[in-house]
């Protein structure tokens, strides 16, 4: 069966993020068909009937998935997957005949549309014209679009995701165990403070069969973790002995590596601030 020209699979199209896929391909003019558990159409299916097909499943079933559907796509084709870690699925991917495009939306799927979110594209085997098909019209919906490869992506992510997804798992895990209620913090909380513990409460709202994966399947995550435990061990040493050159010289080190993004930092939480304030 020859894929139609028009037509995208979306594999776990039924989900909440293939449904917002479904959404931004059906707005530029696409045929889009999906697979889920429960649908008539398999990934197979998918695989077989349409010219791009976007892999949209759990981080720890994409390898499988993609190693299914591998036998029935075409050098015609264009291949995604929109998963958190990318070295593998991207192996998983080349190993196929399609045309290879990684896809990381940096958002979850409660956004409204694309408009100011960022995705991050790893074109891997792919034609100038199907890398400009796809990252087109996700940057004509809004998105701004960053270019990098499977290497590069799992290295930020191992900080982005990662780093900041542990340390706000610590801070709740801390604040549990000296019975720091959040309910109660907020009563004293001015808005600043109200906006971290709002993410802790966010992060820990979401499914924690994502989060999972995203701190122990992505390989560069082992080495940031273990940066971090060296940074804290070292601002811990700094307080305990209450030295305050050391813990001067700590602040500024980091001020200067900072120094790029403090003023828009400052605008942005100004904004947030005034924006909690006013609501």
């Amino acid at each position: 069966m020859k894929p139609d020209d028009n037509t995208v699979g979306i594999i776990g199209g039924r989900g909440a993020m293939g449904q917002f896929f479904r959404d931004i391909f059906e707005k530029e003019g696409y045929r889009v068909i999906v697979s889920g558990r429960t649908t008539p159409l398999s990934a197979r299916d998918c695989a077989q009937q349409a010219r791009i097909v976007v892999v949209s499943v759990p981080i720890r079933d994409t390898v499988a998935v993609i190693n299914d559907i591998a036998p029935f796509l075409s050098g015609g084709q264009i291949l995604c997957d929109l998963t958190s870690i990318k070295q593998g699925a991207m192996e998983a991917m080349l190993a196929t005949p399609a045309q290879v495009l990684g896809l990381h939306p940096m958002f979850g799927p409660g956004v409204s549309s694309l408009e100011g979110q960022t995705v991050i594209a790893v074109p891997a085997r792919c034609m100038p014209a199907a890398g400009d098909e796809i990252m087109g019209l996700l940057s004509r919906q809004g998105a701004r679009v960053t270019v990098a490869t499977a290497a590069e992506h799992d290295r930020m992510m191992a900080v982005i995701q990662g780093l900041m997804h542990f340390s706000t798992l610590v801070v709740a895990e801390t604040m549990r165990n000296v019975g720091a209620a959040p309910a109660e913090l907020l009563r004293y909380q001015s808005p600043i403070y109200q906006i971290e513990t709002a993410i802790i409460g966010r992060i820990l709202g979401q499914d924690a069969d994502l989060y999972g994966p995203i701190l122990q399947d992505n390989p560069e995550v082992r080495e940031v973790v273990t940066a971090f435990s060296s940074a804290a061990a070292r601002l811990q040493e700094i307080v305990y002995t209450r030295d305050q050159n050391g813990f001067a010289a700590f602040f500024q080190e980091n001020s200067a590596f900072f120094a790029p993004v403090i003023p828009e930092s400052m605008e942005t939480t100004n904004r947030l601030i005034q924006g909690l304030v006013e609501k």
